[in-house]
């Protein structure tokens, strides 16, 4: 009978067992759906970590947390709602940071109605514009903001349709029951170009910045794929994705 070397022996003793794909539950803020199905599966390619996405508004999500949703990360469309929830004990510190800076359009289905200057908003001709719910998200409060900081808060409250996140908020504009609506850019952009229609890119003094933060949420402290997941969204690979959406960092 043929004796192995020793030198093999030892090596198949000895050789590190490969990490077991996994799977991470992630809230992701409806703004950033498009391009996390992106990096979703990137990630799956490049770790075989498996990311499930449910998207929606932060401020549901935060209710939908301290209920005992299963989310193990958090990816929200602003800074205060992870820094909540590390504050409460339901993430884990140390691990928020902000992937993500977002930008706020005025957009329309219809080529050249929205002007590059956003005159329309003063000039009408428009009977809704959609907005998402200030109350449950961010980019929701940013249009308030900027429609209070143009005057035209009061001018323009009969004609607002309001949407529960900004993703509602984006199908009402496109389905034509809103003429025009303020939407995230990276929900009418893809790899650097406006996908269609028309769009004002709101000036950035007009609303407050819109960091958006990541965070490990307590369920996830054991998972190796949230771990996983959070160490990817800092690569060159998904923050090149990232950056084709619109955002900046």
């Amino acid at each position: 009978m043929l004796l192995r070397p020793l030198a093999a022996v030892l090596a198949a003793i000895f050789l590190p067992l490969p990490v077991q794909a996994a799977e991470v539950q992630v809230a992701v803020a409806s703004n950033f759906l498009a391009p996390m199905q992106r990096i979703a599966a990137a990630f799956e390619r490049d770790t075989g970590h498996r990311a499930r996405l449910a998207a929606g508004a932060t401020g549901k999500f935060y209710a939908q947390i301290r209920n005992g949703a299963p989310f193990e990360v958090l990816l929200a469309a602003d800074e205060a709602t992870p820094a909540r929830l590390e504050a409460e004990g339901r993430a884990v510190a140390g691990t928020r940071f902000t992937y993500a800076i977002g930008q706020l359009v005025l957009w329309s289905p219809r080529a050249e109605y929205v002007d590059a200057a956003g005159a329309i908003l003063r000039r009408g001709g428009f009977a809704h514009l959609a907005v998402a719910s200030p109350r449950t998200a961010p980019y929701g409060a940013a249009a308030a903001q900027v429609l209070a900081a143009l005057g035209l808060a009061d001018a323009l409250a009969p004609r607002l349709v309001s949407g529960e996140n900004i993703g509602q908020t984006y199908q009402f504009v496109a389905s034509g029951n809103a003429e025009l609506g303020f939407v995230a850019l990276s929900q009418v952009m893809a790899d650097g170009t406006l996908t269609g229609g028309s769009a004002w890119q709101v000036p950035a003094e007009l609303y407050a910045p819109l960091r958006q933060d990541a965070v490990m949420l307590e369920r996830g402290a054991d998972n190796p794929a949230a771990a996983a997941l959070l160490d990817y969204l800092r690569g060159d690979a998904a923050r090149a994705l990232i950056r084709g959406y619109g955002y900046r960092f």
